[in-house]
């Protein structure tokens, strides 16, 4: 009989436990707006939390969203991300925006992943194709999306947009962190600092030496 309660009280110790990290803990106050210094501040979350009688509108206001962004550059696309560094009120909320522009057939937002969200996104003009790729086995989960149209990335997956219209393209993504944070594939690969082993990279990869100097060359790192 007391081995069963031992075992039962484990089990819930366990779960207790499981549960406790499976989700935020509940806001002990109505906000917490991030001040980049610590006077007069306590540490939540990566930020310093202001004294709440000093918040005003804005600190929970940010302008301009509908501008549109810059997309002459090579990918054709621009990202204007509303972080808790944009936006302090967000902090500790767990939520961040982001505007997505593309320019005409061919803007791109490259492969990449958000170590710290899910992404959602609402296609307000244009036509985008959207994908990620499961875990393993891999398998590519895409859809063309047309204005009005939404799609969600899961946390942590690679994934894509892609303006396969004529027309410039806009997307607004709801993402699940104040700070999302977001990993470039090709550009953490083959472009970090100090470069990978280029021995690496050809055996996992498959690839010629030749191949590997060129992309960490043309990605910016130096082999």
């Amino acid at each position: 009989m007391k081995g069963t309660h031992f075992l039962l009280a484990f089990v819930l110790v366990v779960l207790s436990y499981s549960f406790a990290f499976a989700f935020d803990p509940s806001p002990l106050q109505d906000f917490c707006v991030a001040i980049k210094k610590p006077t007069d501040g306590i540490f939540v979350n990566g930020k310093f939390c202001m004294d709440p009688m000093r918040a005003t509108a804005n600190d929970f206001f940010f302008p301009g969203l509908n501008i549109p962004a810059n997309t002459k550059n090579q990918l054709g696309s621009n990202v204007t991300l509303v972080s808790v560094d944009t936006l302090p009120g967000l902090n500790t909320l767990g939520i961040s925006l982001a505007r997505l522009d593309f320019a005409p057939y061919g803007g791109l937002v490259p492969p990449h992943y958000h170590p710290r969200a899910t992404e959602i996104l609402t296609l307000l003009k244009g036509k985008l194709y959207v994908g990620f790729v499961t875990s393993n086995p891999s398998r590519l989960i895409s859809k063309v999306l047309n204005p009005g149209d939404v799609f969600v990335f899961p946390i942590g997956l690679i994934h894509f947009q892609f303006n396969i219209g004529e027309t410039d393209a806009v997307a607004i993504s709801g993402l699940s962190s104040q700070n999302p944070g977001v990993v470039l594939i090709a550009n953490a690969v083959f472009g970090s600092n100090p470069p990978i082993n280029p021995d690496v990279l050809t055996k996992g990869f498959q690839l010629e030496m030749n191949v590997i100097n060129y992309l960490q060359k043309q990605f910016g790192s130096s082999t």
